[in-house]
């Protein structure tokens, strides 16, 4: 058993090493082809070495380096050593790709050729770039998160504000970045579009990372109105396996009491749920809405509660010992 153990950790390692090689490989790639050949700026930790060695004249390695360098420190003590190795891993991998993929002429060329410079549409090359290279951006860091590590700079501090809060990565992302990107226009030769473009750039990348790492946990309440009501909550409840609460209603133009179905579940899940109910009645009314958090048994958990109930467990031990 313990040697079975050991062959199936050591695979899934191997097999988080290739799918972070694959999400840096996409992540660099998106820049490379869509984001340099425009000639637009996004946001990140590179974004803002840039400014800053404007600001000061100090090399951008020398900031990338340093600020790096201290945020996979506090990566590594919060989240856990083997963060911290797979994240030294993608910035090293993506130095590689950054410097070997721009001599790939036929990289650079993808994102010129979009559309082309003799078209009259060739200015959609600087709305048409963004979306793509965001897009695919936020593929490679999504697929990257996925297995814990980070390529640095921003992401690092998103997976750290993301423990201990309920923050999507996306919207630290945005955050951050809109700061950067705004900063941009007080460098020299940069113009008010390219903030614009770089802030296109910002929003497909972090709704895309948005959805592909929480798009399986969405969650959604459905509201069911059935005069079969109580066929409908045997169905979803031991055909579907899915808690069901149903509440007193009164239909107020026919006077009608009868009960009102709540369901909460996972959005992937809705299609079958729907499905269940007009199997057993056609006639029953739905709806449907988004909710922003579930917490709760088969759900999310509050972060921070058990630290700060051990935190008021031990002073009031302490306490009762004072008193004693």
């Amino acid at each position: 058993m313990p040697s079975e153990k050991k062959k199936v950790s050591v695979r899934k390692l191997i097999l988080d090493y290739i799918l972070i090689t694959i999400g840096v490989l996409l992540y660099t790639f998106s820049w490379q082809a869509f984001v340099v050949p425009t000639g637009i700026s996004g946001g990140g930790l590179v974004g803002l070495c840039t400014v800053l060695n404007y600001a000061t004249g100090i090399p951008i390695p020398v900031f990338f380096g340093t600020i790096n360098a201290a945020l996979l420190v506090i990566g590594t003590i919060v989240l856990g050593r083997g963060f911290g190795f797979k994240t030294i891993y993608s910035i090293i991998l993506s130095t590689i790709f950054f410097a070997i993929l721009p001599n790939i002429q036929w990289i650079y060329d993808i994102g010129m050729n979009t559309i082309p410079v003799d078209s009259p549409q060739a200015s959609l090359r600087y709305l048409v770039n963004p979306i793509i290279g965001g897009f695919l951006c936020a593929a490679g860091i999504a697929l990257i998160f996925k297995r814990n590590g980070s390529t640095g700079g921003t992401d690092i501090l998103a997976l750290i504000i993301n423990k201990y809060k309920d923050i999507s990565p996306g919207r630290v992302f945005m955050y951050s970045d809109f700061c950067i990107v705004a900063s941009i226009i007080l460098l020299p030769d940069k113009h008010l579009s390219d903030v614009i473009f770089g802030y296109i750039f910002t929003i497909a990348f972090s709704y895309m990372v948005d959805l592909i790492l929480t798009g399986s946990t969405q969650s959604v309440q459905v509201i069911i109105f059935s005069q079969k009501y109580q066929e409908v909550a045997d169905e979803l409840m031991y055909e579907q396996n899915r808690g069901v609460t149903a509440l007193d209603s009164v239909g107020w133009y026919s006077k009608q009491q009868g009960k009102v179905l709540i369901v909460v579940s996972r959005k992937h899940q809705l299609k079958e749920i729907t499905q269940a109910v007009k199997e057993v009645d056609p006639k029953a009314f739905i709806s449907v809405s988004n909710v922003s958090a579930v917490y709760g048994l088969g759900f999310a958990q509050i972060k921070g509660s058990q630290k700060k109930k051990s935190q008021e467990n031990r002073l009031k031990r302490l306490l009762k010992w004072i008193d004693s």
